[in-house]
């Protein structure tokens, strides 16, 4: 049986992902209403979360940010600062509005713990690129596969909760979204076709 899948070394090689639209930070509560309406206009939105990473056992935080992308802008609700206004979670339980992430069951775990949340609409990557044989679970693997381009994850374990987000973490909270909704775009309208892709393989046994 065939499978789909990619190593390291060859994602390190590719080039870097850079996000091609605009960035919007949400950090106080009148800002909701207006980003959720935007939101709304779009087809397809990426999902993803930030949490300030702990490095002390016992020690563990509640998401810091709320992410969710059009193809063209990129929305950062700094829900450490504006909780989960009304608005962003009618918009998060309608299933109306497609939302597309990965990981999607512990981003939902965590955001029950900051308000009563009943998650509709989304959509779970990791059970979608099983249809087209990718063995690799992660967003960097998945997107190294379909685009052939890296998402640097050098952000990844940086505060989330600092008074003011870089630019560097922006992008990379953006590109995370954003790069959800592009996946699944691009299988959905069937540009991928896993027997033509150069990581077409049979699995290697693990000894």
């Amino acid at each position: 049986m065939h499978v789909v899948s990619i190593d390291k070394q060859a994602v390190n090689e590719m080039p870097r992902v850079t996000f091609p639209g605009r960035i919007h930070v949400i950090s106080a509560i009148s800002q909701v209403r207006s980003a959720v309406n935007a939101l709304r206009t779009a087809p397809i939105v990426g999902f993803d979360t930030e949490t300030r990473p702990s490095f002390r056992r016992g020690e563990r935080h509640s998401i810091a940010l709320l992410q969710l992308s059009t193809d063209s802008d990129a929305f950062l609700f700094r829900i450490n600062k504006t909780g989960i206004p009304q608005p962003l979670k009618q918009y998060l339980e309608d299933p109306q509005s497609i939302k597309v992430g990965l990981s999607t069951p512990d981003d939902f775990h965590q955001l029950a713990s900051v308000c009563d949340f009943h998650p509709a609409g989304f959509i779970e990557l990791q059970d979608l690129v099983k249809q087209y044989s990718i063995s690799d679970m992660s967003l960097q693997k998945i997107y190294a596969i379909l685009f052939q381009h890296k998402i640097s994850k050098g952000q990844q374990l940086t505060n989330w909760e600092a008074p003011q987000l870089t630019d560097a973490q922006q992008a990379y909270a953006a590109i995370d979204a954003w790069a959800c909704q592009r996946i699944y775009r691009h299988l959905r309208d069937g540009n991928f076709i896993p027997q033509q892709s150069p990581y077409w393989h049979e699995p290697v046994e693990q000894l």
